[in-house]
């Protein structure tokens, strides 16, 4: 094997823990693989035989990409991001998980989460994600920021409590997720209004992203309250028919497709035995780049 075979094998071991780096800090698969990539490019450029911890050097390296991506996308916007959107969902069967999704799935980002980053300064969710999600250290992060290792901190900490108070801890056993999640889906199949109303918590919100090129009833949209987002999965009853389960980030979620098309995606989060968060993702140029997960067995 040449040295670039051996530098290529090296390079494929950390590439799905770099893929994870990067979806956290871009909430976007295809990005997150643009981003992946480019740490490759710039390992082909570097002096490889003089890095002594190769991982860190491209946690590092992808880390300082993505920000730039970020602030790219900042510089980019007119507005402020709208309150409908909803970052790319990782979609899992229930009944397998391959080795890339292993990694992507461990300590899952739940979409509720990643809506929160998504509303962080690009260098506050660099700080959040490399150092509490991957335990980066602070001296490496504010190298990458271009900050004291205590500047760093604070970012850190300031993402730390925008993300406690807006992503409360949603429950961990799947099999209760399944039931409340199956509940909700079953009312909504059979129109039982009141069905809907006990299973939704007083204060949920519904986020619908259905990208800029749709209208009309399922326009994107942000509601909040029982009864509104009861009326929507009523006037969506229909659909809620060929809805199947899946994991969606690593919690119970439902997907609809058609002969091998997605039509939506749908994240869960459920709290306390009661659904406090649905995110909808039902973009079909978004959903075009997405695979639709086998059904259980």
């Amino acid at each position: 094997m040449t040295d670039t075979d051996v530098l290529a094998d090296r390079f494929e071991e950390y590439r799905p823990h770099l893929k994870a780096v990067a979806y956290r800090m871009l909430g976007s698969l295809a990005e997150a693989e643009d981003a992946v990539q480019e740490a490759w490019l710039k390992l082909g450029r570097s002096e490889a035989d003089d890095i002594r911890n190769l991982g860190g050097w491209l946690t590092t390296v992808v880390g300082r990409v993505c920000l730039d991506m970020l602030r790219s996308r900042t510089t980019r916007r007119e507005d402020p991001l709208d309150d409908t959107f909803v970052p790319d969902p990782l979609l899992t069967p229930l009944s397998r998980i391959d080795p890339e999704q292993e990694v992507l799935q461990a300590d899952s980002v739940g979409l509720a989460l990643l809506v929160v980053l998504e509303t962080l300064e690009p260098a506050e969710r660099l700080a959040f994600v490399l150092h509490d999600m991957f335990a980066v250290p602070f001296d490496d992060i504010a190298a990458i920021v271009e900050k004291t290792p205590a500047a760093t901190r604070q970012l850190a900490s300031r993402a730390r409590r925008r993300v406690k108070g807006a992503a409360p801890s949603a429950e961990p056993d799947l099999g209760r997720q399944r039931q409340v999640v199956e509940a909700f889906m079953s009312a909504a199949r059979g129109g039982d209004f009141e069905a809907l109303l006990a299973v939704l918590d007083p204060d949920v919100v519904l986020r619908a992203d259905s990208g800029a090129l749709v209208g009309g009833a399922a326009v994107s949209k942000l509601v909040r309250g029982a009864r509104p987002v009861a009326e929507q999965a009523m006037l969506f009853r229909q659909f809620a028919q060929f809805a199947e389960l899946a994991l969606v980030n690593g919690a119970i979620g439902v997907f609809n497709a058609q002969e091998g098309q997605l039509l939506s995606v749908m994240g869960v989060t459920v709290v306390d035995g009661r659904i406090t968060e649905l995110h909808i993702l039902a973009d079909p140029e978004r959903l075009a780049r997405l695979d639709v997960p086998g059904t259980e067995g």
